[in-house]
């Protein structure tokens, strides 16, 4: 299933709450893949933090994007 996300927000700990267009918020931990090429650039808390909308996913200011259907299948639930 393919679902745009209309919302991001940084948290800390490396966590993404992202808000899909079903409403539906849910958690995706970045931590997993901080070890692997560009997203080592993640580490730097600032770069993290500038995650915004892009389309109808998510990008960084290095220019690094997520597929949504990635995120979403890969999140949890907000709890």
């Amino acid at each position: 299933m393919y679902l745009a996300i209309k919302d991001v927000k940084a948290l800390d700990d490396y966590f993404l709450l992202l808000k899909f267009e079903n409403e539906e918020e849910k958690l995706f931990d970045v931590k997993p893949y901080l070890n692997i090429g560009k997203f080592k650039e993640l580490k730097d808390t600032t770069l993290f933090k500038s995650v915004k909308i892009c389309f109808d996913s998510i990008e960084w200011d290095n220019h690094l994007d997520l597929d949504p259907e990635l995120l979403y299948q890969k999140s949890h639930n907000k709890t």
